[in-house]
């Protein structure tokens, strides 16, 4: 990016869909996140989870770990592909036995919205359709956007007539890259440092 010292990049791609499979089992191993404020309290908070999964659909369990719970110092992750699975490592992890851990250095978060480039047909539709704290903050930045265009960058970005004209490109990944800020505000990432590429 033409910034100097150490830089990490990373590729964040869409997860496969999980596909049921025989057996109560999904197509790829599910994470179920845990966290409490000291080991015992973890290892407790994974009896406590023992108790009740049983028949639970092991996705919808993942899902409520990782968007309801807090994060607190003590954590582990356990992960399967089935109910069994799954159990087996919480077991481990409710006996002491598991892997857990603190934070050494946690570090900072930087998000970059980036520049001319990252542009695609449709970018954002499904997340436009998913989730309402995305589609709220794209149509508000489409709506200011708007004023000073002379076609509604709603159109260009879903339909990508015009979408590799810098003119359209630029307030197309803003109008997205703002939405993507906004709903990973809404699970609870906040940045650090927000950084932007190109003009």
């Amino acid at each position: 990016f033409g910034i100097s010292g150490t830089n990490a990049h990373v590729i964040i791609e869409q997860a496969p869909a999980a596909v049921e499979a025989a057996g109560g089992s999904v197509a790829g191993p599910v994470p179920w996140v845990l966290s409490a404020k000291d080991a015992e309290a973890l290892r407790a908070q994974a009896r406590r989870l023992l108790s009740f999964v049983g028949d639970q659909d092991v996705v919808d369990v993942g899902r409520s770990l990782a968007t309801t719970r807090a994060t607190l110092e003590h954590r582990a992750v356990v992960a399967g592909a089935s109910s069994a699975e799954l159990i087996e490592s919480l077991t481990a992890l409710a006996s002491g036995t598991g892997l857990s851990g603190t934070p050494e250095n946690p570090g900072k978060v930087a998000f970059v919205f980036s520049g001319q480039g990252s542009q695609r047909e449709g970018m954002g539709r499904e997340l436009y359709e998913a989730f309402p704290v995305y589609a709220s903050a794209f149509d508000a930045v489409c709506a200011h956007l708007e004023a000073h265009l002379d076609r509604p960058i709603r159109d260009v970005i879903f339909d990508g007539e015009g979408l590799d004209e810098t003119g359209y490109t630029q307030p197309a990944l803003f109008a997205v890259e703002v939405a993507l800020y906004r709903l990973a505000e809404s699970f609870g990432v906040r940045p650090d440092y927000l950084v932007g590429h190109s003009i």
